[in-house]
């Protein structure tokens, strides 16, 4: 804290009031609500329940108000609530195979079972401003009409579709099916376990993993995969209490998931066959989802004997700094007084400088004598 700032704890409680009011801003306008937010900010609120680590839009969207619209700061207020809530047992797998489908999209297959559902996305748009949304008070005549048919309760999934050939890795729980390593509660070892990678990746920064996997497409990690399935939509979650000893359902949740297909020329033990990078978001959340599916088949590269050559495929590097609200509190920690280190480092370059005066200035009178003769 700033405790050598004139005022003292006075001067801190009233940077606090000064936040209200910037927060609030200008009285004359209408407030915004957290249902505001919740409804019509879902893709901000969605990054902030990645980042934050846990799912609650009225949360995220009391977060980003709260934090005036930052992300990060939004996501370490989530973070922080988290830490004190209980954990009573973990989830049975999802399994989003019985996704309740509201987009799913493959680069792939043009005629994909199931077939391809476009759903709510800005890909089709042509990025221009649509000042009606200026006018608050004119009423909304966009209505979606419903498709003529209902979709599969219950889609396969592409890399299934290729694995059902041999073409697609193999994917099947450890030895034993143990619980998943939490990184919320034990230390990180390197090299780190896929599970490890994924739990970082999941809650990483979405602008440090889209620009890991840009570098991957750049040509810094070898791959440029094709998307074999993005899909969004609503997944139950299911846990089994020891009382009763089948599973309850707790609810539905949104989320995305992407399965990116890369190529393997194979080796002696196996086969030229696909390989994939897998990414899993909370809400609607495809740049996030796509990024980590990237990186995550980068980081893969020691299992296929590929050489880890570059940042993407360096699991150390990913995982430590992927880390937003970790980095800023890093980075932003440099505000705090540092008095003493600053004293310490001004009095040694001015004792280097003096020290050097004075060589030059014994050099030079050195040489005068010698100029003479």
């Amino acid at each position: 804290m700033y405790v050598a700032v004139k005022g003292g704890e006075a001067a801190i409680l009233a940077t606090h009031d000064l936040v209200a009011e910037a927060r609030r801003g200008d009285e004359s306008v209408p407030e915004l609500g957290v249902a505001q937010i919740r409804e019509q900010l879902g893709l901000a609120c969605g990054r902030v329940m990645n980042e934050g680590s846990l799912y609650d839009p009225d949360l995220a969207a009391l977060a980003l108000k709260q934090a005036q619209g930052d992300a990060i700061e939004a996501a370490f207020l989530m973070r922080a609530y988290r830490t004190t809530l209980p954990r009573f047992g973990s989830s049975e797998p999802l399994d989003t195979a019985r996704m309740a489908i509201r987009r799913r999209v493959s680069a792939t297959y043009k005629d994909l079972p199931g077939g391809q559902v476009l759903g709510p996305t800005y890909d089709y748009t042509h990025r221009l401003f649509d000042f009606s949304l200026m006018d608050e008070t004119a009423p909304s005549e966009t209505q979606a009409r419903p498709a003529a048919q209902p979709l599969d309760a219950s889609m396969p999934r592409v890399p299934d579709i290729l694995g059902a050939e041999g073409l697609m890795e193999e994917e099947a729980p450890p030895a034993g099916d143990p619980r998943p390593f939490d990184l919320t509660r034990e230390p990180v070892t390197f090299p780190a376990e896929r599970d490890v990678r994924l739990q970082a990746m999941a809650r990483g920064d979405e602008g440090f993993l889209l620009g890991l996997g840009y570098s991957v497409q750049r040509g810094f990690g070898g791959n440029h995969p094709f998307v074999g399935e993005i899909r969004v939509g609503e997944v139950a979650v299911e846990y089994v209490p020891e009382e009763l000893g089948f599973a309850v359902d707790l609810g539905d949740i949104t989320l995305t998931e992407c399965q990116m297909v890369n190529q393997f020329a194979g080796s002696k033990e196996v086969p030229p066959q696909f390989t994939r990078g897998y990414g899993l978001s909370f809400g609607h959340s495809e740049r996030k989802a796509m990024s980590m599916s990237l990186v995550d088949r980068a980081l893969k590269c020691r299992e296929f004997g590929e050489a880890a050559t570059y940042p993407a495929q360096q699991d150390e590097f990913v995982l430590y700094h992927s880390d937003n609200v970790e980095a800023a509190g890093f980075v932003e920690h440099l505000k705090l007084p540092h008095y003493v280190d600053f004293q310490g480092e001004l009095e040694l370059i001015r004792r280097i400088r003096k020290e050097r005066e004075q060589r030059l200035a014994e050099q030079q009178s050195e040489a005068l004598p010698e100029a003479a003769e």
